[in-house]
């Protein structure tokens, strides 16, 4: 089976080149090569290459600029992913394409299920429920895999932002009332791959995100702690500021151009129910990754 995989360069794409090779001859395009924001161009590949399976992690991420480049949001995070499943249809392919939490606006005071009402509360949020949307419309056989925190060692992500930070600056400030489930990329492309072996054709959303739940504060605190106890066999540099001195403040401290939800829990019930499949918990997935790298460039 050939495979057509978006966006190699980010942090989910990067990892599902090697998740997915065992399913497959994997062809994996960078933004260069497939500009998402062009439906001409996303028709002529798709057709060119005739993939059996196209997995799409590519996205417009910068939630804050999209309030200003809605346009470009909505063209890379709603248009695209509905020319991607009409081109599939065609060819009889099938669909994974990933989505987020900010589809929901956070009001709600247990993790969402799939059948929750969605109300997104940014433009960032907007594309990615017009790009679901666009998917179920076009018919093909697809997975919709919702995320959330989604972190790892490329690109811009919460836990390179937080080491970056705490190894120039005296002290740090950290949002304390916004609640998730960090998840790291290799664990969201690994998950995929087996869900992929073993989806019975049937099309659906699912929730896709580690176990647990705590705020940004929280994450930041176990990034500088769990940090700390490899540094010195890993030979990693020393951090400025220490766990505890992380500063908590609420949403209204740190005012962002776009609107976060403040609840980003998402259950996970059916993805274990219908591929057997249970992500560990947030805090273990973070040691896994530290304990995995070798070096450390922040």
């Amino acid at each position: 089976m050939i495979i057509l995989l978006t966006g190699v360069n980010g942090q989910v794409g990067f990892e599902l080149l090697r998740a997915l090779s065992p399913l497959g001859k994997v062809v994996g395009l960078n933004s260069q090569q497939l500009n998402l924001a062009d439906a001409d161009a996303i028709r002529r590949v798709v057709r060119e290459i005739q993939p059996g399976l196209i997995v799409n992690p590519a996205a417009y991420t910068a939630v804050d600029r999209a309030e200003s480049e809605s346009a470009l949001a909505f063209a890379v995070n709603g248009t695209a992913p509905g020319v991607l499943a009409e081109e599939a249809k065609k060819l009889g392919a099938k669909l994974v394409h990933f989505s987020t939490d900010y589809v929901f606006d956070g009001s709600k005071s247990s993790p969402y299920v799939e059948t929750d009402s969605v109300n997104p509360v940014s433009v960032y949020g907007s594309s990615k429920l017009a790009g679901e949307q666009a998917i179920q419309a076009a018919g093909a056989q697809h997975l919709i895999l919702r995320t959330s925190w989604v972190y790892g060692m490329r690109g811009k992500n919460f836990l390179l932002t937080m080491l970056r930070l705490a190894k120039e600056r005296d002290s740090l400030r950290v949002v304390a009332d916004q609640h998730g489930a960090p998840t790291w990329s290799r664990m969201i492309a690994e998950t995929t791959a087996l869900a992929i072996a073993r989806w019975n054709d049937e099309s659906g959303v699912y929730h896709l995100t580690t176990g647990g739940s705590t705020s940004w504060h929280g994450f930041a605190q176990a990034i500088l702690a769990e940090y700390s106890r490899y540094a010195a066999d890993k030979g990693w540099s020393a951090l400025k500021v220490t766990p505890e001195a992380v500063e908590a403040i609420i949403t209204e401290q740190y005012p962002t151009p776009a609107a976060r939800p403040y609840n980003s829990l998402l259950s996970n019930i059916k993805l274990k129910q219908t591929f057997a499949l249970e992500l560990t918990g947030w805090h273990r997935a973070l040691e896994m990754l530290l304990e995995d790298v070798a070096t450390l460039a922040v």
